[in-house]
C-alpha cells in the first residue's frame, strides 16, 4: 500500500519544559540547552534544543502514522544544518523514497522544519512487519 512519495509529517512546539525533560533522558546536560546566560555568549546567542529531540519526532511518525504499529529503524544518517531554537515549532516531515518489498523495508527522506526552513535532514530505512 505505501507508495513512493507517500509523506507523513507532525509539528511541535519545542518548549524548556520539553528540553529539560529531553536532558534528564538523554543525560545531555550542555548549558546551551538549559543556561540562558551560557547560550548568550555561545554562537547561538539564545539557548538551543538538542539536535536529537528534533530528530525523535520520526520515531513516532513511522510508529504511528507512516508505515504504522510494528515497524522499527534499521539506519538514519543525520545532517544537522541549522541550530533550533526553544521555543520554535518544528515540522518533522518524513517522504518514502523507495519501497523494498522482498526486504520488507522502506526508504525514507527525513527533515526537519522550522517556518518551512530545512534545520536538520537525512535518509533512514525502516524495517516493516
Amino acid at each position: 500500500k505505501i507508495k513512493v512519495g507517500d509523506f507523513a509529517e507532525i509539528t511541535k512546539l519545542m518548549s524548556d519544559d520539553m528540553v529539560d525533560m529531553f536532558a534528564e533522558i538523554s543525560e545531555d546536560f550542555n548549558p546551551v540547552h538549559l543556561d540562558s546566560e551560557y547560550a548568550k555568549k555561545s554562537r547561538y546567542k539564545q539557548k538551543i534544543i538538542h539536535g536529537l529531540m528534533a530528530t525523535s519526532l520520526f520515531s513516532g511518525l513511522f510508529g504511528t502514522k507512516l508505515p504504522g504499529e510494528g515497524c522499527v529503524y534499521k539506519s538514519q544518517n543525520i545532517r544537522f544544518k541549522r541550530p533550533i531554537y526553544v521555543g520554535d515549532t518544528v515540522t518533522a516531515r518524513v517522504k518514502v523514497s523507495a519501497v523494498y518489498i522482498a526486504k520488507k523495508t522502506i526508504i525514507f527522506d527525513t527533515c526537519c522544519l522550522v517556518r518551512e526552513r530545512v534545520m536538520i535532514d537525512g535518509e533512514c530505512e525502516i524495517f516493516v512487519p
